[in-house]
C-alpha cells in the first residue's frame, strides 16, 4: 500500500487493487460511512447515483390480478368436474 493523503487526523492508503484504506491518527482502521465520506471529501471516489425508484405497485397488482383469473378458472374447472361425477355415479347407481 502506498500513502495517499497524509493530514493530523488520519493517512489515506492505495492499496494494490486500487482501493483505498483509512487509518486514523491512532493507528486505527476507519470503516464505514466515516471512511466514505473523508474519500468523498478528497474526492478520492465519486458517490454513487441514487436509482430510480421501481414501479413495484404495478407490478403487485398485475401480478394479484393474475392470480384471481388463475384461481378462479382453476375452482371452476374443479367445481364442473365434480359436478360430473356426481351425475356419473347417479347414472350407475340406476
Amino acid at each position: 500500500m502506498k500513502a495517499v493523503v497524509r493530514t493530523d487526523e488520519y493517512t489515506i492508503f492505495q492499496k494494490r487493487s486500487e482501493r483505498y484504506a483509512v487509518r486514523d491518527k491512532n493507528r486505527a482502521w476507519v470503516n464505514g460511512d466515516a471512511k466514505t465520506a473523508i474519500l468523498l471529501e478528497h474526492k478520492l471516489i465519486q458517490a454513487p447515483a441514487p436509482k430510480a425508484p421501481q414501479p413495484v405497485e404495478e407490478e403487485a397488482v398485475s401480478g394479484e390480478a393474475s392470480g384471481e383469473t388463475s384461481g378462479e378458472a382453476s375452482g371452476e374447472a374443479s367445481g364442473e368436474a365434480a359436478s360430473e361425477g356426481g351425475e356419473g355415479a347417479e347414472a350407475s347407481a340406476e
